[in-house]
Formats: C-alpha cells, structure tokens, sequence
C-alpha cells in the first residue's frame, strides 16, 4: 500500500520518540537532584562549620586557609568534609558497578535496542543508589531535629559526615551518566561557556542552565528555612530526591517480559 509506513519504520519511530521522552526526563531528574545538592551545601556551610559538603575545591581552598590561620577548628570540619566525601564514593561507586553487572546478567542475554538504549539514560542501579543517598539523608534529618536546628560540638560533626556521605553517593553515581554532574558544577559552566564563544551549541544547554538555576533555588530555600523554620529543612532536603527515586523507580529501566523490539 502505497504511502504507508512499514513495521519496522514504525517501530523504529517510536522507540525514536521514546528515547527522547525518557532523555527529557532523565534531564529533570537531574536538575531536581541539583536543588538537594545546593539545600545540602548551604546548611553545611551556614550551620555545620562553614565548609561544603560536595564542593570539593571550596574545602579544599578552606584547609589551606585554616592551615595559614592555625584555625585548628575549621581544619577538623575540612577533615571531616573531605573524609565524608570519599567515603560517599567508596560506597556509590562499587554499588553502582555491582548493581550494574547483577542487572545484566539477570537479563538472560537479551540486548535489543530499547534496552540498551534504557540502561544509557538511566541505568536501573542508579535508582538504587540514590535510595541509599536517601536514607543518608533521612539520617542527617533525624540528627537536625533532634539538635532543633543548631548542631553544636559532636553532633555538628556527625551532621557534617552524613551531608557529605550523601553527597559522595550522589556524585558517584550521576557520573556513570557522562557529561553530566549534580555536584561538580564548575565542569559543567566551563562546557557551556567554551561552546558558546566557539561558535557552537552546548550539548544539553537546557538541562546546564536548569541544572544552574536549582542550585540556586536548593541553596536560597535552605538558608531561609534553616533562618526562619529550620524544622523545616528536612522537607527541602527529601522531597526533590524522594520525587526522584520515585519517578526513575515507576518509569525507568527495562522490565522482565517486555517484548523484544526487533
């Protein structure tokens, strides 16, 4: 019949069409994850000693001025940011490669196009780890309450550790993604404004400059909850990561019994 459109062209156009729904979705995740990463960075700093709890330079930079001050005080709080951190990663990274290969090999050699092309954009393992980035956080949200919003001594400490915890985690496991970073913010400015004085159009400019904006939003909603209603702040910290874990959990990642596209 003439005009009409084969079975595999059909077939082909719609998993077109799908891949680019779930590549805008992945986008939005990503940003909402950005809104937790600036709430968690600007708590660290206004409450939990004046140091970062992802950004690695800044505490960095902040150990060095505490060397050259003999601040002995916010070097231990750099300390324990930094240790935090890496601990954060040495738990996400090997979780996100387990996950990863008990996925695939549960999968009983089945490797069409849609699922390949899934697992690109939002590996199943991926929601899992920021489940456990989650409970972290849960975790730092029972210790703010408990301190009813000013954390002091042994407890400020702690609140720090779990804060960058969740934040290695994250970092870890939004890498396997490529080009893309809920935390490390720098690279992803440099990319976009590199591309734009060469003459071309940044890769993802959309979800960069969403990516831009929530950490702003994250950050400002955290200092004017924890001024005002610091009982509050837990629900700035989960929600955008529990919105989340629930919409990768309900729409991402292949299912067993799916028919095979090809």
């Amino acid at each position: 019949m003439s005009g009409g459109r084969s079975p595999a062209s059909t077939r082909l156009r719609d998993l077109t069409v799908a891949k680019d729904w779930r590549s805008g979705a992945r986008d939005m995740l990503v940003v909402l994850l950005t809104v937790t990463t600036g709430a968690v960075d600007a708590a660290a700093f206004l409450h939990l000693g004046h140091v970062f709890s992802s950004v690695i330079t800044g505490t960095l930079v902040l150990l060095g001025v505490a060397a050259g001050t003999h601040d002995g005080v916010l070097a231990g709080n750099c300390g324990v940011a930094l240790a935090s951190y890496v601990a954060g990663v040495a738990i996400g990274a090997p979780l996100s490669a387990r996950r990863t290969g008990r996925w695939l090999a549960g999968w009983r050699g089945r490797r069409s196009h849609a699922v390949v092309a899934q697992r690109e954009i939002w590996p199943s393992w991926l929601t899992v780890a920021l489940g456990l980035e989650f409970c972290v956080l849960a975790v730092f949200c029972a210790g703010w309450e408990l301190s009813r919003g000013h954390p002091s001594g042994p407890g400020e400490q702690m609140l720090l550790a779990n804060a960058g915890i969740a934040m290695g985690i994250q970092a870890a496991t939004i890498r396997h993604l490529g080009e893309i970073s809920t935390t490390y913010l720098t690279g992803t400015m440099t990319g976009v404004i590199s591309a734009l004085v060469t003459g071309r159009k940044p890769q993802g400019l959309e979800r960069s400059l969403g990516i831009f904006a929530a950490v702003i939003v994250g950050a400002c909603a955290s200092a004017v909850v924890t001024a005002y209603v610091p009982v509050l702040l837990p629900v700035v910290l989960l929600v955008p990561l529990a919105l989340v874990v629930w919409f990768a959990s309900a729409r991402f990642g292949p299912r067993p019994g799916w028919p095979d596209p090809e």
